[in-house]
């Protein structure tokens, strides 16, 4: 739930029951919902949209990871420097991570799918919501060409603001890079892309629908993602993130290596348009990243 007065932003609760009965038909072991709205009470957006009832119907736990007890994590500022960052206690000490999303474009880092929402979701955000849309709407009228938000945005997003979520936001290099490296600490197990209805354009809130009448499911979430952005018309080489988890060996992204079952992958693509900075995102590129993901 990247919002919730937007429901194309968020998971389906028909998606939602749907994994939720596959589940109990195969386990009664404890399942917990989880969410870290990136902007408002993830609780009130679990009932406003319809997946607290589901939720309760199947057993299982409703849990805001923005509230949750937390690990640390360590990732990179947008000058490559270690920072410290919080991610939710609940999602690291789970057995089975299962990432369940709508496919969309994104602002930042072109698409948001399975590796994306979970990273995003799990980062602990516990500061004043009028503020952290103030700083967001500053940052995007005053960032320079290759970063997220300015000089001196850094302080106040992680000691004022206290939204790690925000911190996450650097530079569209150390952003992908980050997202790589957390996938790397905590990967999903099962990864499901909700098509049913997807989102183009301005995602990850203010999109426009597609109604692509489909879903993508892996154990393997590089695999999952690649066919995901695939189908939305982009290519995985140019999605930061895929691509230095594809490059570390995180799973397969490479279509000659995937195995699809069902509807042949040609017939499902369908271009999506892209966000407005499109191009601006590209620049996660450089050798600096390059230089330090071969010294893993």
């Amino acid at each position: 739930m990247v919002s919730i007065t937007k429901p194309l932003s968020a998971t389906h609760a028909d998606a939602l029951d749907a994994v939720l009965q596959f589940i109990r038909e195969r386990t009664d072991s404890e399942v917990t919902v989880a969410e870290g709205c990136a902007n408002a009470d993830s609780m009130k957006g679990f009932e406003t949209y319809g997946l607290a009832a589901v939720a309760h119907h199947y057993g299982a736990r409703l849990v805001d990871l923005n509230l949750d007890q937390w690990v640390e994590v360590e990732v990179l500022d947008r000058d490559l420097r270690p920072i410290t960052l919080r991610l939710a206690r609940t999602i690291a000490e789970s057995d089975c991570r299962i990432s369940l999303t709508p496919m969309k474009t994104h602002d930042t880092v072109i698409v948001t799918l399975s590796l994306k929402n979970l990273v995003m979701g799990s980062l602990i955000r516990e500061g004043r919501h009028d503020l952290e849309r103030l700083t967001h709407v500053l940052s995007h009228w005053v960032r320079p060409r290759d970063a997220l938000y300015p000089r001196g945005f850094g302080w106040i997003v992680r000691h004022i603001i206290r939204s790690d979520k925000v911190a996450m936001h650097q530079s569209y290099a150390s952003m992908n890079y980050n997202l790589f490296l957390i996938a790397r600490l905590y990967p999903v197990h099962l990864a499901i892309l909700d098509g049913f209805t997807a989102m183009e354009g301005r995602g990850p809130t203010e999109g426009k629908p597609v109604h692509l009448r489909l879903a993508v499911a892996s154990t393997d979430f590089i695999a999952a993602d690649t066919v995901g952005t695939c189908i939305m018309g982009f290519q995985p080489e140019e999605v930061g993130y895929l691509h230095h988890a594809r490059s570390a060996g995180l799973g397969v992204g490479n279509l000659d290596g995937i195995q699809i079952v069902g509807e042949p992958l040609e017939g499902c693509i369908r271009p999506f348009e892209p966000h407005p900075s499109y191009l601006r995102q590209k620049a996660w590129q450089g050798p600096g990243i390059e230089t330090l993901r071969a010294s893993l």
